[in-house]
């Protein structure tokens, strides 16, 4: 099992619970809806931040 630092857990659970909120938005602007999208984006926001996060699956 792939490891996750503490940060990118807290960073997807910021972006689950704006997701539930309908605060999250995706790049284009759109509300996001999906649960699996609210998790994408807070990996890579996570990523950004220089968190440990494995790489992602092609």
């Amino acid at each position: 099992m792939a490891k996750y630092s503490k940060k990118a857990g807290e960073k997807v659970e910021e972006a689950l619970h704006e997701q539930k909120e309908g605060k999250l938005k995706s790049g284009s602007g759109k509300k996001v809806t999906s649960k699996k999208q609210a998790i994408a984006i807070g990996l890579s926001e996570a990523r950004k931040e220089g968190a440990k996060v494995p790489m992602k699956k092609d």
